[in-house]
């Protein structure tokens, strides 16, 4: 492999991702409505075995396919640590939702090179919705080009958050944010998947995004969706966003900066 990653090799690597996000959603939709085995990482944070069954399906074509790639998943794969090259992966994003029969639920699927992000795919298959984005290419979703919405009044604006799992006892839990935000906004949705948000916020769904406590996992692939969709991201104080910071203010780029007042309580 050269220093620089081919044009070839993208579309290589995007039809290889492609086709394990697509993968990992069937398991998922076989196993939806149906009884599943349950077990907890803490009070509110389940894991079912189709998460488990999921992460195995990419992670076990990942090794064969590519075995000197890093990866990290969050269910606990990990592979290498010396690689230009790491997979990051959530084989189900909306746990709690896809427990219940909640049908908002994803697979995110990341790549980094070099410790930026080149591609990402979120494949929402209750929609059948494949969002993807290879770097400096543009955002698509399926095979039609997909860019953030126009608004530019916080008043006319839907708006997308979520919780953290330790929302019964943290203190910085994102209660106080939402409530200053319900109060401007024309509405605020709490859909239960940050990849989910992040892409529909690509897509024109809703026209801004924020969230505590979020984990690079949730949202390396759908990131890059976002902007190469046009689309902005920074940390809830404005700073530099970087997929292993906990916090994100994300938007259509119009509305980043009354967002940014509303959320720092200017």
């Amino acid at each position: 492999m050269t220093s620089i990653v081919s044009s070839a090799e993208q579309k290589k690597l995007m039809a290889f991702a492609s086709g394990l996000a697509l993968g990992a959603g069937t398991i998922l939709r076989s196993g939806f409505h149906k009884r599943l085995a349950v077990t907890y990482k803490g009070r509110i944070n389940p894991v079912t075995d189709l998460d488990l069954k999921s992460e195995r399906h990419i992670v076990n074509a990942i090794r064969r396919r590519y075995p000197d790639h890093d990866i990290l998943a969050e269910e606990g794969s990990r592979g290498g640590d010396r690689s230009e090259f790491r997979w990051i992966i959530d084989p189900l994003d909306g746990t709690v939702n896809y427990a219940h029969g909640f049908p908002v639920y994803c697979v995110s699927i990341g790549l980094e090179y070099r410790g930026k992000v080149l591609l990402g795919v979120v494949y929402d298959p209750e929609r059948n919705e494949l969002f993807h984005a290879i770097a400096k290419r543009g955002a698509f979703m399926d095979r039609d080009r997909i860019y953030v919405s126009s608004e530019r009044r916080l008043e006319r604006a839907l708006l997308a958050t979520g919780f953290a799992y330790d929302i019964a006892t943290a203190r910085k839990n994102n209660l106080g944010l939402f409530a200053r935000m319900a109060k401007r906004a024309q509405g605020v949705r709490r859909p239960g998947s940050a990849a989910i948000d992040i892409c529909w916020l690509a897509s024109g769904r809703v026209d801004g995004f924020w969230e505590l406590k979020l984990h690079p996992w949730d949202t390396a692939a759908a990131v890059l969706v976002l902007i190469e969709a046009g689309g902005r991201a920074t940390r809830i104080n404005g700073s530099e966003y970087s997929i292993f910071d906990p916090d994100m203010l994300a938007s259509n780029g119009h509305l980043h900066r009354v967002m940014s007042h509303v959320l720092n309580g200017r």
